[in-house]
């Protein structure tokens, strides 16, 4: 891997600790995320959070990630792709697309080998580093070189996920300007949380084998 440094926006935030009403809600609006339930409107999560991008785009600090040339990468699943299985970050690109954020969504980053899911590990050594992210991971090739290239997630933590695609995405279009966009971003700390929607850019860098997140 090439790039040690990536940089990423981000619209919300949780925290899976403290016990505020604010904690609370943004907890709600992870598990709605992650499964993308309907909502008490009557759309999907991924729809209804794009449709939210969309009116008010222009006043998130990553609003310049979300236009006309760039082509939207859904992270891949940890496991193998089965047909008719939920994969929530293509939801949002394709629901992003729909309302005019980006180029196109296209799938071309895809999991060759499974890892265990992040989420389901403890912040330490269980959970997979971006070079086996790397390693378990290729890119189907395109019919055009695109320009931009904005790889999107549905929650990120550490960010070696992003880290080990961004670097299979630069392999394979080295001209695109690459950056990622996580939906959510996990704040282990629950001082460092404040509100459910928290839009940011940061970055994630590589330390060694591991990954850091800021913020």
């Amino acid at each position: 891997m090439n790039i040690s440094q990536i940089e990423f926006g981000s619209l919300l935030t949780y925290t899976p600790r403290g016990n505020s009403e604010k904690a609370n809600l943004a907890r709600t609006v992870m598990t709605f995320l992650k499964n993308d339930r309907v909502m008490n409107s009557g759309i999907l999560s991924s729809d209804y959070m794009a449709q939210i991008m969309k009116k008010e785009i222009k006043k998130f600090p990553f609003a310049d990630y979300f236009n006309s040339k760039a082509i939207l990468v859904p992270v891949p699943k940890s496991s193998l792709l089965k047909p008719g299985t939920l994969w929530v970050p293509e939801r949002l690109t394709t629901a992003l697309i729909k309302n005019g954020l980006g180029k196109s969504s296209e799938a071309c980053l895809e999991r060759i080998k499974a890892v265990p899911r992040s989420s389901g590990q403890r912040i330490g050594e269980n959970r997979p580093k971006a070079f086996q992210h790397y390693e378990s991971m290729k890119v189907k090739k395109l019919l055009f070189d695109p320009e931009e290239i904005v790889l999107v997630d549905d929650v990120i933590t550490r960010g070696s996920t992003v880290m080990g695609g961004v670097n299979r995405l630069a392999e394979a279009f080295p001209n695109a300007k690459i950056r990622a966009f996580a939906m959510m971003r996990v704040m282990s700390d629950p001082d460092d949380f404040s509100d459910v929607e928290d839009p940011c850019v940061g970055t994630v860098t590589m330390i060694g084998e591991d990954t850091s997140r800021v913020p």
